[in-house]
């Protein structure tokens, strides 16, 4: 019952967060220090919900694996999320960012050697189905460019090559998922802030005054959001979590919805392609 509740806790977190980067943006914050806050107050968050437990028993050869990661995916790929979010809006790049167990999958099959599943096609078929529906949209919110779903989609890939990563770090370390937590989002606030170090420089600091209460939010959703999933995998089989983990996708539209209104632009076809992409995602995840 715990990894269900926890599934489905870090599905809402994860939809949640995606509608409070689109909150931030519109309130004129700097995406990429924008990604440095949302990594560096997750990891405050981390840090507070590990608290209970110690870290002198955990190797930090094991815990580098993870860091690696982290420095990646939720690190560098923050960033390419925020713009992604800025182009396509929350719901629209929550539903894309979806797709990311089918690539999942599909990197297990050519790297990992897993085995191949006949329902992995009829998958295929239905995030397929979702994407081109969403590709047949007449309403788009205001701002859409195409760049934001092409974002997305890169994001949805990253988040797909960390969850094989991860797979393939976990095979051979025990790693506490709390802990592993700290060490992927504190990797992801390093990464993050040396981008900003390199891409804006003297104005980092005016920037970061307006970035720091607008992407707060998010980053508090973020570091919440990472916690409940860890630890519903290490309380509950992949094939239970990650179906209810995929539904971001459909709490992204809920949430838009009520959070951004009109300007969102929800119609029948978003809802219609979230609800395939979720149905798919949940296909890969039951039969992986």
């Amino acid at each position: 019952m715990d990894a269900v509740v926890l599934g489905i806790a870090g599905g809402a977190l994860f939809g949640a967060m995606t509608v409070a980067v689109r909150w931030a943006l519109v309130r004129g914050a700097d995406p990429v220090l924008g990604a440095f806050v949302v990594a560096s107050v997750g990891l405050a968050v981390a840090l507070v919900l590990a608290l209970p437990t110690t870290f002198a028993a955990v190797p930090l050869a094991d815990l580098w694996p993870f860091a690696a990661i982290g420095a990646l995916v939720p690190g560098l790929s923050q960033v390419v999320f925020v713009y992604a979010v800025e182009g396509a809006g929350p719901s629209r790049a929550a539903i894309l960012v979806g797709t990311a167990p089918l690539l999942s999958v599909v990197l297990a099959l050519a790297f990992l050697d897993e085995p191949f599943e006949p329902a992995l096609l009829v998958a295929t078929g239905l995030v397929v189905a979702g994407g081109a529906v969403l590709a047949t949209e007449r309403r788009r919110p205001t701002g859409f460019r195409l760049l934001g779903v092409l974002l997305a989609l890169a994001c949805a890939a990253l988040f797909a090559l960390r969850d094989n990563a991860v797979r393939w770090a976990s095979r051979d370390v025990d790693v506490p998922p709390l802990q592993a937590t700290v060490a992927s989002l504190a990797a992801a606030a390093a990464a993050t802030g040396l981008f900003v170090l390199v891409t804006r420089r003297g104005s980092a600091w005016i920037l970061l005054r307006a970035a720091l209460p607008a992407f707060a939010p998010a980053g508090i959703l973020l570091g919440l959001a990472y916690a409940a999933l860890v630890t519903a995998f290490d309380r509950g089989r992949v094939g239970i979590v990650a179906p209810l983990n995929a539904t971001q996708s459909l709490w992204g539209i809920v949430l838009a919805a009520l959070v951004v209104g009109r300007a969102e632009a929800i119609g029948r076809r978003t809802v219609i392609a979230g609800v395939l992409v979720v149905a798919g995602a949940a296909l890969v995840s039951a039969v992986r």
